[in-house]
């Protein structure tokens, strides 16, 4: 008997399992999604093995932590407030729901939870692109009370997000105004635009602008749009298929440098 111990834990939305001395130190942890084993000491190689030998599938590497990337250690520095990552879709809405529920009217909705809605859908959307190389941050502030909903960065290159809750309405897209249902038509296109621009003065490279479409009935767009996409939440696809922009290094880069608060002070 070896005296160790599995912790599963969860990180970032990934299991580990921790093995653990009876004093409560770690000297190993198997990764799932790396398919890794790492050791902390080699004496006890043979014993970590064993204890985690139930919990092991398919070929697995076994040996010592690999060295951080410069962007891995960039984020390791960051404090927790100012780290975005963690960031949920519809982050800041929803922390505005939490403190101002707002009148119970079963007639009219509150907007601001279809908006939540919305974002939800396209945020969960945008996250399943990660297994493709890409990385998405959620509800990303800029001063004065703004924000990016959703950033998206990967081999395609970097997208600014902004969801629209259109849930069985008619939608029509004349740029740069954008209507809704009945509602009144607006400029939306022009702030999806400046809020890409500001991303872009941010980090120093180009932000696409994209418009989200929360299940619309129909979309009718006049006329070609000038460098701005329109996607719906069920189809976020063209955006996995873009390559050829940025190396899996560059989008670690950026992704580092986005997730920073402090980037985004002075936009």
């Amino acid at each position: 008997m070896n005296a160790l111990r599995v912790i599963p834990t969860w990180r970032h939305g990934q299991e580990r399992l921790y093995v653990c001395r009876t004093d409560g130190r770690n000297i190993a942890w198997y990764d799932r999604e790396a398919a890794r084993v790492n050791l902390l000491s080699e004496e006890r190689r043979e014993d970590v093995l064993d204890v985690l030998g139930p919990f092991l599938t398919g070929t697995v590497t076994v040996g010592p932590p690999p060295v951080p990337t410069p962007a891995e250690l960039a984020r390791l520095s960051l404090h927790p407030d100012d780290d975005l990552a963690p960031n949920r879709p519809g982050e800041a809405l929803q922390t505005v729901l939490d403190h101002e529920p707002g009148p119970q009217r079963r007639m009219r909705p509150d907007p601001r939870r279809h908006a939540l809605a919305a974002e939800l859908a396209v945020g969960e959307a945008l996250d399943r692109l990660d297994g493709a190389g890409w990385r998405t941050l959620h509800s990303v502030p800029l001063p004065g009370g703004d924000r990016v909903h959703h950033l998206v960065i990967g081999p395609g290159g970097l997208f600014a997000v902004h969801s629209v809750h259109a849930r069985k309405q008619r939608v029509l897209v004349a740029d740069p105004m954008v209507t809704v249902g009945r509602r009144e038509a607006g400029p939306l296109l022009r702030a999806i635009r400046a809020d890409a621009d500001r991303a872009s003065y941010a980090l120093t490279a180009e932000v696409r602008p994209v418009l989200a479409l929360f299940a619309p009935r129909e979309v009718s767009v006049t006329a070609p749009l000038r460098e701005l996409r329109v996607l719906l939440d069920t189809d976020v696809a063209p955006l996995a298929r873009a390559g050829g922009v940025l190396k899996p290094a560059d989008v670690e880069a950026l992704h580092a440098m986005a997730r920073d608060r402090g980037t985004w002070v002075r936009v």
